[in-house]
């Protein structure tokens, strides 16, 4: 991986044509796509850490398809756009194959595509229910043991077109570049404390204050995503909740032909809670997923990434999953935080008058989700009404999370039913059918 560049923090005061809040994905993406539609336009990016830093750099590198964390929930939200949602999500990711190859991005991009795995007999019939184009092979035990011999699993659907695998924070790293290359100004160590409108009128737009000075702009984009709202009304839109990761050595060639795995797609099965793997382009095995936690107060801390205890869960996992690499090592673990919305999937808006769009929310899908977010959030700054801003998706709001200790109480409660799912054929119990009821039934 090539060096990350770093860049200044902002000392002093500015104009632009447009401020961008937050150096992951979104705000990189929203910097690309600015400049691409106007090159004479001043954009900056204010990043209070590093570009990339936390999700954007952290994630398992799945960039999928879909824009609604699955069709059966895009469908039980939005029943009446699903099937166009599903169709401009494979845009999307259409539109990102593309600009891999127009703006030489180096990130280890893959067009894979990812299967579901049946790991207890009554998600076989679920995985049945998914094969319904002729990008969707349903894979009996048999079949799906010849694509990945793991013991597990014992059926399999590949959706040959649904996802992308990438190096994440190569993915970072690139977008940084490319938006810098036509004049995009990004400043690290930037936290923004404050959106000022007072005095303004709308066409003067907004003063973004951060720890180094003052940005005016006449439009401004947040990508906060996991990190607290600069807006009020978004305050209990998203909790964080951690993922964790293991990451092997390189697989040599007797490890490979062990395990198969020729076609290399992203891999991931149907437990609530459940487990999500892949190959990087150096052969290592990326196994994440199951625990995801979430700790008390919605804070974002480093001294949450390392959790002895998931780490230890994950490796004996692995080894379930892959007994014939018994032996193998872990060269790297890490943990990151996800914005998680109630309904599991990128929440949008606009404030102060037009001059301030948001997207966050994305609940695990940022990696090919950011790219059509960044593009509502610019057709709204622009005051263009288009398909994307018309979108009841898009027109909506997620139910609030309730304030703490409600909160921790229960998504507690909720992981502990999930778990209890898993571990009775599926069957969800009070708990789970009552926020499936009210739109809040949740897969980890």
């Amino acid at each position: 991986m090539p060096v990350q560049r770093r860049w200044p923090p902002l000392s002093g005061n500015l104009d632009c044509d447009l401020a961008i809040v937050g150096g992951g994905y979104l705000g990189l993406w929203s910097a690309v796509l600015a400049k691409q539609q106007n090159p004479a336009a001043r954009v900056v990016l204010l990043e209070a850490r590093t570009v990339g830093w936390v999700a954007s750099g952290r994630n398992g590198g799945f960039c999928e398809a879909s824009l609604t964390h699955n069709e059966e929930n895009g469908r039980s939200r939005c029943p009446q756009e699903i099937d166009r949602l599903t169709e401009l999500g494979h845009e999307n990711l259409d539109e990102i194959e593309r600009a891999v190859v127009g703006l030489g991005l180096d990130r280890d991009f893959e067009r894979t595509g990812a299967s579901d795995l049946a790991i207890e007999e009554h998600q076989i019939e679920w995985l049945r229910e998914e094969t319904t184009d002729e990008d969707t092979v349903f894979l009996d035990a048999a079949a799906v043991r010849a694509e990945v011999a793991s013991p597990t699993c014992l059926a399999g659907v590949w959706h040959r077109r649904n996802n992308a695998l990438v190096h994440p924070g190569k993915l970072a790293a690139e977008l940084a570049r490319v938006a810098t290359e036509p004049g995009v100004e990004i400043f690290e160590h930037s936290l923004v404390q404050n959106l000022d409108t007072s005095g303004l009128t709308a066409a003067q737009g907004t003063k973004v204050v951060s720890t180094g000075g003052t940005v005016t702009a006449q439009r401004t984009a947040l990508a906060t995503n996991v990190f607290p709202s600069l807006l009020k009304r978004n305050k209990l839109a998203t909790v964080p909740v951690y993922d964790y990761v293991l990451m092997t050595e390189p697989l040599d060639a007797s490890q490979l032909a062990a395990i198969g795995w020729r076609n290399r797609q992203g891999l991931a099965d149907l437990a609530s809670q459940f487990h999500y793997y892949r190959l990087s382009a150096d052969n290592r095995i990326l196994f994440g997923g199951y625990d995801a936690v979430y700790h008390y107060g919605r804070k974002v801390r480093s001294g949450y990434e390392n959790r002895p205890e998931t780490f230890e869960k994950l490796a004996s996992h692995f080894f379930t999953t892959f007994p014939q690499l018994a032996g193998a090592r872990f060269s790297h673990k890490w943990a990151g935080a996800i914005d998680t919305s109630t309904q599991f999937c990128a929440f949008f808006g606009q404030a102060r008058s037009g001059r301030i769009s948001y997207a966050a929310g994305f609940t695990g899908l940022g990696v090919g989700a950011t790219h059509f977010a960044a593009h509502v959030m610019l057709d709204q700054l622009a005051g263009r009404t288009t398909e994307r801003t018309e979108l009841a998706m898009v027109r909506g709001r997620p139910l609030p999370f309730l304030p703490e200790p409600i909160a921790s109480a229960g998504i507690q409660a909720t992981r502990w039913a999930l778990n209890r799912a898993d571990h009775n054929r599926g069957h969800r119990n009070v708990l789970l059918k009552s926020l499936d009821a009210l739109g809040l039934g949740f897969d980890s």
